[in-house]
């Protein structure tokens, strides 16, 4: 049987393979890899940050090339909870990926723990609720169009546990972060400022610099705030 620090070494292995050699395979674009997937900083943060949390279950919106699916791979071996799952849900990667992610998840040992959802996360998100799959963290990197960031955070919100984190990559993008900013003017979230320091990467909305991953605290309790009290966030006028 393989135990904790087995499974941490061979992820970990796998990690810095990928890292140095990239995937086995990409699609035709130029620099495919480079420009889709979370940099091995950003990838190390994100282990660090959920290590801390100590979670045991976790929803992931994106695979690609698998680089932050192993680094929460890698966290949750390091927690080594008696029953880890890794949920993860991407629509595109048979047909645009040729399952170069979940190959390399395999290869990993880390196809007893994680479960790959072929749908969009519009449609496994609802599924995963009305399933009564309590996460302890997420990770958002799917599509950076604003209603769909909008949809993921609204399920999510409900998925995570009261007191659980939701970590969002390319915060930088307009049209992510005008979405998370409604939650966390409206809904309670508090961002984490230290979970992911260095260089910033990117230009928000304002033209303000911003980091590339963002993480938020979700309240605890829980609650759902009154029409009343709805806090514009967006910008009016010309």
């Amino acid at each position: 049987m393989t135990t904790a620090d087995e499974r941490a070494t061979r992820v970990r292995e796998v990690r810095r393979r990928l890292a140095q050699e990239g995937p086995p395979r990409t699609r035709d674009h130029e620099r495919d890899f480079e420009t889709v997937t979370v940099p091995e900083r950003h990838c190390d943060q994100l282990r660090d940050l959920l290590v801390a949390e100590g979670v045991e279950k976790v929803v992931e919106i994106g695979l690609a090339y698998a680089s932050s699916a192993l680094a929460i791979s890698e966290a949750l071996a390091t927690v080594n909870p008696p029953l880890p799952r890794h949920v993860i849900i991407d629509p595109f990667q048979q047909r645009e990926y040729s399952n170069a992610g979940w190959d390399l998840l395999c290869s990993a040992g880390l196809d007893s723990i994680a479960t790959l959802m072929l749908t969009p996360s519009s449609t496994a998100l609802p599924q995963l609720l009305s399933e009564g799959f309590v996460a302890d963290a997420a990770f958002v990197d799917g599509s950076h169009r604003f209603h769909e960031v909008f949809v993921d955070l609204y399920f999510l919100r409900k998925i995570v546990r009261p007191g659980g984190l939701i970590v969002i990559d390319d915060d930088w993008w307009p049209s992510v972060h005008t979405a998370a900013q409604y939650y966390e003017q409206n809904t309670g979230w508090k961002a984490i400022p230290d979970a992911f320091p260095g260089e910033t990467i990117g230009v928000g909305p304002q033209g303000e610099q911003r980091p590339r991953c963002v993480a938020y605290r979700l309240p605890n309790p829980s609650f759902e705030p009154s029409f009343e009290d709805f806090h514009a966030w967006l910008r009016t006028g010309k």
